[in-house]
């Protein structure tokens, strides 16, 4: 349990660029270089992350300590991923923005955000070299792309996931994975997921109980990251907390390592000034509780289902067009985001070459895209 924490809070620390690196992160890490779990497993876990609400990154991280070490691994992966975040997050909403906004932090921000597009590049490299080596799939993966490129928003993303998911049933049938865990649901976490979500809105009136049922509605209906709570947590606390401060935690987030759900820190500790640190606990609980129970709820009786000869068809298809969706946030948000020019480009194409290559090690590249930043 220890080790899984430690490798988390590891990535916690470096791992900027928001969901689609985060993936990148995770593939390499505990597939590529320890083997914790292989291609297929992650493909089939993700695939599921892809289809619940909640931080699909975290989640993922979540299943992958779940299926290492149990519910311990589970919690310690969480808490080893969000924590640097969270502290960054809290710190901000205590000491104010003095140093976020100085150039230099900009600067340094800017060379991560480039490392981040090194680190989509290569997962969509290697995840299409496992997933789409035929050309059914291949054409999944690009369509998927081409239609959100078109098409950006939620609803493009899921009509593609389904689309993929019964195109796969048709004709993939023969592909995906055939190993099963366990084959039943995870009943009392179900339950307890669909309890809280009816009963706290009712119960909780106020305080920090009001605080963490708002924040749970929020992890229960959020499909689709970081980037969409911020409109929904803004319509539940419109009342309580200005627009201002939605926004300077919104755009702290997206400069943070971890997971964009950590806006929920900055938020928590803002609406409970006078003990802003148990006002970030509980909003920071509060947001990620649900994903992580359903995840708790389903992830068994998903590899179940993967034994099912469609169904392995059909995780076939939408690992395609999980490539695909990887492939458009490639280009929005992470490529406009971070190159501004041709030198920029320049050197996440050389970036991608030591990665992908000459297996240059993170913790080199990751300071050399800070100095690069600066440099640029």
């Amino acid at each position: 349990m220890l080790s899984v924490f430690w490798q988390f809070f590891k990535l916690g620390w470096v791992s900027f660029g928001g969901p689609a690196a985060h993936i990148g992160y995770f593939q390499r890490h505990f597939v590529q270089k320890l083997g914790w779990l292989p291609q297929d497993r992650f493909a089939a876990t993700l695939a599921l992350c892809q289809f619940l609400p909640g931080p699909a990154s975290s989640q993922l991280g979540f299943a992958i300590g779940y299926q290492r070490a149990g519910l311990g691994g589970a919690v310690a992966a969480f808490i080893g991923f969000t924590l640097p975040s969270f502290m960054l997050m809290l710190a901000l909403a205590l000491l104010g923005q003095h140093y976020a906004d100085s150039p230099v932090t900009s600067a340094v921000v800017s060379g991560l955000k480039l490392f981040a597009l090194v680190v989509v590049a290569d997962a969509v490299l290697t995840m299409a070299g496992q997933f789409c080596r035929k050309r059914l799939p291949l054409t999944l993966a690009v369509g998927t792309a081409a239609g959100l490129w078109l098409w950006p928003g939620l609803a493009a993303q899921f009509v593609a996931l389904l689309a993929a998911a019964l195109i796969g049933t048709l004709w993939l049938k023969h592909e995906g994975s055939r190993q099963a865990l366990s084959p039943r649901l995870n009943w009392p976490f179900l339950l307890l997921f669909a309890g809280l979500f009816l009963l706290l809105p009712l119960l909780a009136r106020g305080g920090s109980a009001g605080l963490f049922a708002d924040f749970y509605q929020a992890g229960s209906l959020v499909f689709g990251g970081g980037h969409v709570v911020l409109p929904l947590l803004q319509n539940l606390l419109a009342d309580t907390l200005s627009r201002e401060a939605f926004l300077t935690g919104y755009a702290a987030a997206q400069a943070m390592p971890g997971p964009m759900f950590t806006l929920a820190t900055y938020l928590g500790a803002e609406l409970l000034p006078e003990s802003p640190v148990i006002g970030a606990l509980v909003a920071t609980f509060g947001v990620f509780l649900p994903g992580f129970l359903l995840v708790l709820a389903l992830l068994n009786g998903w590899q179940t289902l993967a034994a099912n000869p469609r169904m392995a068809g059909a995780i076939a298809g939408v690992n395609a067009a999980v490539v695909g969706l990887l492939l458009a946030a490639l280009y929005q948000p992470v490529f406009v985001a971070s190159v501004t020019g041709a030198p920029a480009l320049a050197a996440a194409a050389l970036g991608l070459l030591a990665l992908r290559v000459f297996r240059c090690p993170l913790l080199v590249l990751i300071p050399a895209f800070m100095l690069l930043g600066v440099w640029l």
